[in-house]
């Protein structure tokens, strides 16, 4: 008989556990077949972050919804011990389930006829926010095994982190990271206890406990849940998200987070001067500036006044901007010398006869002078020598690309910025000139091999080391260009640390009366600056450079010459080269007006007739001409 016992106790423990191993193949077929929907918790928005990890950025994820990816380790202690405390004591205890508070529900249910408190778990919550269903007895039962098979797949730390991200805190929030930084404008992780029991009781009644509707109410149960904070006062209103440089975030998009080059503070920095100088500027005219690590290629900080438009990205001519790498060019070819003569006077070029910005001409200079002074006769002699298309195949191997219009070849205009470029392709170029190596400029990871300075690009570094006109930082390289028409005016400068770029105009490429570099790009050029930290600046050129175009030369009168005979339907351009200046012209011994710094002046005949033509310089030197008009 005892042996019939145990024949028929085994049988029953086989049945029993051929019984458990039916179900539980059961359960692990339905696990397989109807798996958890974690689309929600997977769809977050990005984090835009500094090269510090701080966050300069957050883009919504998709549909609006502000929701940010976040963990355990994402939020305060206070916050952690306070929602289990009070929404889940037997979290780490039971499986997704909590037997006790289920029968403790339907206790209280059962006595009041109505419900009381629900019974559902952080997995339950975390179930309901993944896959939200009508408040039934059948999508209760849903949630219980769905809460089950969460902890199964992924644990309490899964489940957490579900929830974590999932929590709705009122209109387009979700997650305790956002509702942290719409509520109070700070992480998670930095949340006080007054702020954590805010945040835990929101969730309960995300709309109706909105602090910026109903903040008594808001209060009220964040007091009962936390007496000690009793008093604390709630947010009035919802804060802006961080959206700082909104003009690189449209390539930035995607990844949870993303990691760029940028400096938060100088960033913001950037964009307060920008701001400022809008309010100044004339209608529709914009503004553009870029800061990067010449040393890196690294873009730290991009500011525009155009909205969401990328202008550091716009082709547009450089005008005299691109003139230090032509000369660097002639300089390394062996065509100049920082102190090579070079005459600015007027000439043809084949078919092409440019002139200066101002329309006068300083005669003979040295090749130093004519670069800083961006006089545009010499620059368009030297591509003549130089070649325009090996200039051309020169940027481009330093990673600027001239555009040029359909079918057309590099040609002498391209001296005087007659192609189009963008900013970070000019900036790249100057990274050169601060003493490290050309080329692309790069908002994430780090930028590709460049070309490595040459000592051409040193001579034209410190040619243009100059004080600014106006008082700024000392020992900035820098130039000026203006497109023609006055389309854009450009500053590019450059110490031994950063490069800094700053365009002016209209995004639409329309004219700007008046519009020069040197008047609307070059102060916001020093201001940029006057934001960087204190840097090793480039040394005092090193070699000889007129300090005054044509000094020591004898004063010679250019035009007109001798026994020349001119019209007398409109005004005459005097030219003068040599001597010393102030120079003064003379007509038959009456001296016209005019600026005695410069070497021209305009002589309009009373009528035909003889005249003498004379012209004075400093120490009395003196060069006549006899004219004839008629």
């Amino acid at each position: 008989m005892r042996l019939g016992v145990r024949l028929g106790a085994r049988a029953a423990a086989l049945t029993g556990l051929a019984l458990l191993l039916v179900l539980a193949g059961g359960l692990w077929g339905l696990d397989r077949l109807c798996p958890p929907n974690l689309t929600r918790a997977a769809s977050v928005g990005t984090e835009v972050l500094d090269r510090d990890g701080r966050l300069l950025a957050v883009l919504p994820a998709p549909g609006g919804v502000w929701r940010l990816r976040t963990g355990q380790a994402d939020v305060s202690r206070p916050f952690l011990d306070l929602l289990i405390a009070t929404e889940d004591k037997r979290f780490w205890q039971h499986p997704g389930i909590d037997p006790v508070a289920m029968l403790r529900a339907v206790g209280q249910w059962a006595r009041a006829g109505h419900v009381v408190s629900g019974g559902s778990t952080l997995a339950m919550q975390a179930a309901r926010l993944l896959e939200p269903r009508p408040r039934t007895l059948r999508s209760k039962a849903i949630e219980a095994l769905r809460a089950l098979q969460l902890e199964w797949r992924y644990g309490r730390s899964g489940v957490l982190d579900i929830w974590l991200t999932l929590a709705p805190y009122g209109g387009n929030l979700e997650g305790v990271r956002a509702g942290a930084r719409a509520w109070f404008g700070t992480a998670a992780a930095a949340l006080d206890p007054a702020q954590a029991a805010l945040l835990v009781a929101m969730p309960r009644r995300p709309e109706a406990l909105r602090p910026d509707r109903h903040a008594a109410r808001a209060q009220r149960l964040r007091d009962r849940l936390l007496p000690e904070v009793a008093g604390a006062p709630v947010p009035q209103a919802r804060l802006d998200f961080p959206r700082h440089a909104p003009q690189l975030l449209g390539r930035l998009a995607g990844p949870a987070v993303v990691r760029t080059t940028l400096s938060l503070p100088l960033q913001a920095g950037l964009e307060r001067m920008v701001g400022s100088r809008m309010a100044n500027l004339p209608p529709h005219v914009s503004v553009a500036v870029l800061v990067a690590h010449a040393g890196t290629r690294q873009i730290e900080a991009a500011a525009s006044g155009s909205g969401a438009l990328d202008l550091t990205r716009a082709i547009r001519s450089p005008g005299s901007a691109l003139k230090p790498f032509l000369y660097a060019q002639a300089f390394q070819e062996g065509l100049a010398r920082p102190d090579s003569p070079l005459v600015d006077l007027p000439q043809h070029f084949r078919n092409y006869a440019p002139e200066n910005y101002l329309h006068g001409h300083a005669g003979r200079v040295s090749a130093a002078e004519a670069l800083r002074r961006s006089l545009n006769l010499p620059a368009v002699a030297l591509l003549d020598r130089v070649g325009p298309l090996r200039f051309s195949e020169a940027l481009r191997a330093a990673g600027a690309k001239p555009r040029l219009p359909a079918g057309a070849d590099p040609s002498l205009p391209l001296a005087l910025g007659g192609a189009g470029l963008t900013m970070r392709e000019m900036a790249g170029l100057y990274a050169g000139l601060a003493g490290q190596a050309a080329g692309p400029l790069v908002l994430q990871g780090q930028a590709p091999p460049g070309v490595p300075q040459t000592e051409a690009q040193r001579m034209v570094a410190q040619i243009l080391t100059q004080p600014f006109p106006e008082g700024g930082p000392a020992g900035i390289g820098w130039k000026t260009g203006t497109s023609w028409g006055g389309r854009d005016a450009w500053a590019f400068g450059f110490d031994a640390v950063h490069v800094v770029g700053v365009w002016v105009g209209r995004p639409d490429g329309t004219p700007i009366p008046d519009a020069m570099g040197r008047t609307l790009a070059l102060p916001l050029l020093a201001q940029a600056f006057g934001l960087l930290p204190d840097a090793p600046r480039p040394a005092p050129p090193s070699f000889a450079m007129a300090g005054t175009p044509d000094a020591g030369a004898s004063l010679r009168l250019l035009f007109p010459p001798p026994d020349a005979v001119l019209s007398a339907d409109g005004p005459v351009v005097l030219r003068a080269m040599g001597g010393r200046r102030p120079l003064t012209f003379l007509v038959d011994g009456a001296p016209l007006p005019g600026a005695a710094a410069r070497r021209e002046a305009g002589w309009l005949p009373d009528g035909p007739g003889f005249y003498t033509i004379t012209v004075l310089d400093a120490d009395g030197s003196a060069a006549r001409a006899p004219v004839r008009v008629r």
